[in-house]
Parts: structure tokens; sequence; C-alpha cells
């Protein structure tokens, strides 16, 4: 009885480390809450911190931005998210970049119209003076 509450208990433990999230993952997974909660309530200065100045925002229609157009697009409010959900959010580490995929649903106000979205979203994130900015995101529709 004693050994297999001893192996029990350290099947537990090991699984609980192994799904503990790294430092620069935890660090990835803020920057893109942040990136979120941006996309909500976007500044300028909000924006231009998140993203590198080399990037490539790729929207589910086809419609690729640069780091002008997409600040441009919140800033103006051409884009406007009313609430952001994200779900079954992934992260790879691989040296200074990290590659997100999650599922996006949202209510949206674009142009005044109300709307919603699911999306499967790819992000990828480059770590630069010690912090993760976007580099690069594309988005695909969810089936309804």
């Amino acid at each position: 009885m004693k050994n297999i509450c001893m192996t029990l208990f350290f099947c537990l433990f090991g699984t609980t480390l192994t799904m503990a999230q790294s430092k620069d993952e935890a660090d990835v997974a803020a920057a893109v809450e942040n990136l979120r909660k941006t996309m909500i309530d976007p500044s300028k200065e909000a924006l231009e911190d998140l993203a590198m100045n080399e990037l490539t925002y790729g929207h589910s229609g086809g419609k690729i931005e640069d780091k002008a157009a997409f600040m441009e697009a919140f800033i103006s409010g051409k884009s406007d998210f009313k609430s952001i959900e994200l779900k079954d959010q992934t992260i790879t580490i691989v040296g200074k970049t990290a590659i997100v995929r999650h599922k996006l649903f949202a209510e949206t106000l674009d142009g005044g119209q109300p709307g919603t979205v699911k999306l499967a979203i790819m992000t990828v994130w480059q770590k630069s003076k010690g912090k993760w900015r976007l580099l690069a995101r594309q988005a695909v529709k969810l089936p309804a």
C-alpha cells in the first residue's frame, strides 16, 4: 500500500511539474493578454509598445497591415472590439521567438455595425531588450 501511495504521489507531482509554465511562457502569455486588453481599449502608446516596427498583421479576409495601419485601425475605431475571449491557447518558445495559437471569439462594432467574429489566430512574438513584442499575426475564420 505504501508503494502505491508513493507511486501515485510521484505521478501527480511529476505531472504538475510538466504543466508549469516557464518564465518566458508566462511572459508571452502576459503579452498576449496585454494585446487582448489593448485591442478592446486601444491607446497609441500601448500599441506602439506592443508591436515591433516590422509587424505584419494578417486579417482573416486576406488584408495585410503594417504597424502603422494596424495602429491606425484601432486608434481610429475602424477596428472596434467590444469584447474578446481567447480559448485553447498554446505557446511554443524557440530561442527569442514565441509562436502563440488560440481561438478568438469577439463582439465588434466596426463602422457602427455590431458583429461577432470567430477566428483561429497565430501570432509570432520576438523577445527584444528583455520584452516580448508582436512581430506577426495571421487570422483564419472558424466555421460558424
